[in-house]
């Protein structure tokens, strides 16, 4: 409420903006046991009426509601009270959302479903920092291939929004095929250089004697065949963006020629004498990796200083397993579309399958084999035996020979040797390989998939269950005859505690510590986990 004076009362209060009461009332109760005042509104049109007497610390906004929407209304909070930090919740993982939000000056982008306890310390830190930087909000268009709600995706997201107003050099690394160029051209397609080009050019794709001219031009009579003047991708890119894909395979003496145009801001055509500016905002990417070939003298070390000023990692899809699925139906519903028919499903079945493949070639084989599928699979459901055979033969191998080795719980090793990170390392017991030695592998490793993309504790054949049962037999022939006769034993309970922590803790891990993910892999509710990780004394690791 306003004072005497007519100012605004600034309270350490946060506002919750959503149209799911289930969201806003999980938030409340959370922010006011952490000691915030809460206020909680079903609409962005309540919320802007509220703002006109009072203004809290932090305001927290979904995107997609009835009426206006999250982005409308951020827009409208920071016309009013430029310096609130406004956080973006959405359910829709999309490049467009979390660039729309950081351009029209959003302090983070939190994408659902979120662990509470990681919403509520965000919120903290924007009370904490209460320092923005607002900037225009401009409709997004395009970025559909562009999907992901894995950490390190998201994270990407948040990155291209945060560089969209910024000329800086930028390099992305990643493996071929997971996404660099697409990530260019988000970059451009966001920044203030949209309406002017966007040139790529693969450094390893030209021959070694045209690439000079193909990046700076050249004059007429220059070179035999130069029967004209021709204008380099630097020229054509002018006032834009120019996107270098594999920048660690160019030539030494063009890394010269590179390092010159980025230093100067000008260049030569190839036969030239006179100057050329050059405005042009470079993006390179490569999927080697430049510390190392600069180390093998290979790669000129200032050039790598020039480029490297803010680097992109772009994860490769087996590190965003929780992705595939998205970005399958995406490109089932895409080749569909091309095609002139109707989108094929894929079963639970199939996607298990997909997401037990380790993926070589990334996104871009998975778009190659949702196309191909699109033309061959037999019905308009598609099933794991639908695959083609590259996606089904490494489920057959992993269930005829299964993981070389299993990792087994320190407490329940017995005689066998110590492993990495207080556990034990010891071969499996494989029907198709007995008596073959154990390959070599890291210690503590965690097994692979199993048949169908069903995970094991120890990977598909049962080999951690006859380790089970040979440790149980051991531990029932050590106990001692008054206590058996007593019936005192907690073996029992002892063993489910130690499974249920080893369980919990390597979901804990996978995803980084959000419980509500680890739940959901591992088929519980979100109460449950919460529940045994406090009988189990976990919170503390």
């Amino acid at each position: 409420m306003p004072d005497g004076g007519g100012a605004e009362q600034v309270t350490e209060s946060v506002w919750v903006v959503d149209d799911d009461q289930s969201i806003r009332w999980v938030l409340e109760r959370a922010l006011q046991r952490a000691g915030f005042d809460v206020r909680a509104f079903a609409s962005a049109r309540d919320c802007l009426a509220a703002l006109a007497s009072e203004q809290p610390r932090v305001l927290v906004s979904d995107i997609r509601m009835p009426g206006e929407n999250g982005i409308e209304l951020l827009e409208k909070v920071k016309e009013r009270c430029p310096a609130l930090p406004v956080i973006i919740m959405t359910a829709f993982s999309d490049l467009e959302s979390a660039v729309s939000a950081f351009q029209g000056g959003a302090f983070e982008y939190l994408p659902k479903p979120f662990d509470v306890q990681s919403a509520v310390e965000l919120i903290r830190r924007a009370v904490d920092e209460h320092t923005l930087a607002a900037g225009p909000d401009e409709q997004m268009e395009g970025g559909l291939d562009m999907l992901g709600q894995a950490p390190a995706m998201q994270e990407v997201f948040r990155a291209i929004g945060r560089l969209s107003q910024s000329n800086v050099t930028v390099l992305i690394t990643g493996e071929s095929g997971s996404g660099k160029e697409l990530v260019a051209r988000a970059l451009h397609r966001h920044s203030q250089r949209s309406s002017m080009p966007f040139v790529a050019l693969n450094t390893a794709a030209i021959p070694r004697d045209l690439l000079e001219s193909e990046l700076f031009g050249h004059e007429r009579g220059s070179f035999t065949g130069a029967q004209q003047m021709r204008r380099g991708r630097f020229e054509q890119a002018d006032g834009g963006t120019l996107f270098l894909d594999e920048i660690g395979d160019m030539p030494s003496e063009l890394q010269t020629r590179l390092l010159r145009v980025l230093s100067d801001g000008q260049f030569y055509r190839v036969g030239g004498h006179q100057p050329i500016k050059s405005n042009v905002r470079v993006i390179a990417a490569t999927h080697q990796n430049l510390e190392e070939r600069v180390r093998q003298g290979l790669f000129r070390e200032d050039l790598f200083h020039r480029l490297n000023v803010i680097r992109l990692r772009l994860p490769p899809l087996r590190e965003r397993v929780e992705d595939i699925a998205l970005l399958a139906r995406h490109f089932m519903q895409k080749s569909a579309r091309d095609l002139g028919g109707d989108p094929k499903r894929l079963t639970e079945g199939a996607l298990e399958a997909m997401k037990a493949f380790p993926w070589p070639g990334n996104v871009r084989q998975l778009e190659n084999v949702c196309n191909w599928l699109t033309v061959m699979a037999p019905s308009q459901t598609v099933d794991a035996k639908d695959l083609p055979p590259e996606l089904r033969e490494p489920l057959a191998n992993a269930a005829v020979s299964g993981p070389r080795l299993v990792p087994v719980p320190a407490s329940m090793s017995g005689g066998f040797g110590e492993g990495g990170d207080g556990g034990v390392v010891v071969p499996s017991v494989s029907p198709a390989a007995s008596g073959a030695p154990a390959e070599a592998s890291a210690p503590g490793a965690v097994a692979g998939p199993g048949v169908n993309g069903e995970y094991g504790i120890c990977g598909p054949g049962g080999a951690w269950a006859e380790l089970l049962e040979r440790e149980v037999s051991a531990m029932l022939a050590a106990q001692g005859e008054v206590q058996r006769e007593a019936g005192d034993s907690d073996l029992m309970d002892r063993l489910s505690r130690q499974f249920e922590s080893t369980v919990i803790r390597a979901a804990l891990r996978h995803t980084r510590g959000r419980r509500i993910d680890a739940a959901t892999r591992l088929g519980i509710g979100r109460n449950t986990i919460t529940r045994k990780i406090q009988d189990l004394h976990l919170e503390s690791e």
